[in-house]
């Protein structure tokens, strides 16, 4: 699919997945729910926005959300990120006070992750858009097969990359990993359901930077 507004070396690494049967019919369904007059988030220009932020060869580390923000306002395309002026929901909130714990630092200015992003930071839901207000209702509309072609293009072609897995969902997309070549870390997710559940004390952050190190690369400015 020739118009797919998306960075140039995704695009490169992606080109067949938009040729696809599931991307034609994911192109269809979005197409289907403008003309029915559906609130769809985030907007068109942003839904590829974690790819343009972080070119396929700069990324560092993976951090897995589901579905983008359903509010008003709220999604911009980066997993758990919000753009400048909106308030941190509860994860995003629970993200930072990990951050805190873990390696210190000056409190976050804002719940805005475009600051991890540039710095190789691949922000990435499993399903790129959603219906205002109605959580997870583009599941199935056929996101799921491209985001795991890109879990496992990034696995396949990359070396020594971090994939933050929180919770169930995200932690299933271990599979797609080869372990040997990428360092996997996994906690519960850092909603306020499951937090003290063993996403705080993970210390993903400092071990990331740590083995970033290892391999000669610069730590995130977390």
């Amino acid at each position: 699919m020739a118009d797919v507004q998306i960075e140039g070396s995704w695009k490169a690494v992606l080109a067949a997945e938009f040729e696809k049967e599931y991307f034609i019919r994911l192109k269809q369904n979005l197409l289907s729910e403008k003309a029915q007059r559906k609130q769809v988030f985030p907007a068109g220009s942003l839904i590829f926005n974690a790819f343009n932020r972080t070119p396929f060869d700069k990324v560092k580390v993976v951090i897995l959300g589901q579905d983008p923000y359903h509010g008003p306002g709220q999604a911009h395309g980066l997993s758990f990120s919000v753009p400048v002026g909106v308030p941190a929901p509860p994860s995003l909130q629970n993200i930072f006070k990990e951050i805190s714990s873990d390696i210190g630092g000056s409190p976050a200015p804002n719940g805005n992750l475009e600051r991890w992003a540039d710095q190789g930071v691949l922000l990435l839901n499993a399903i790129l858009t959603v219906r205002a207000n109605e959580a997870a209702s583009h599941r199935n509309f056929g996101w799921e097969p491209f985001t795991n072609e890109v879990i496992r293009t990034l696995s396949a072609e990359r070396e020594h990359l971090v994939f933050l897995l929180w919770g169930r969902f995200a932690q299933e997309k271990a599979a797609l990993i080869n372990q040997e070549k990428h360092l996997i870390l996994k906690a519960a997710h850092p909603s306020p359901l499951s937090a003290y559940n063993g996403f705080f004390g993970c210390k993903h952050f400092s071990t990331a930077n740590a083995y970033l190190q290892s391999q000669g690369l610069s730590p995130v400015s977390w």
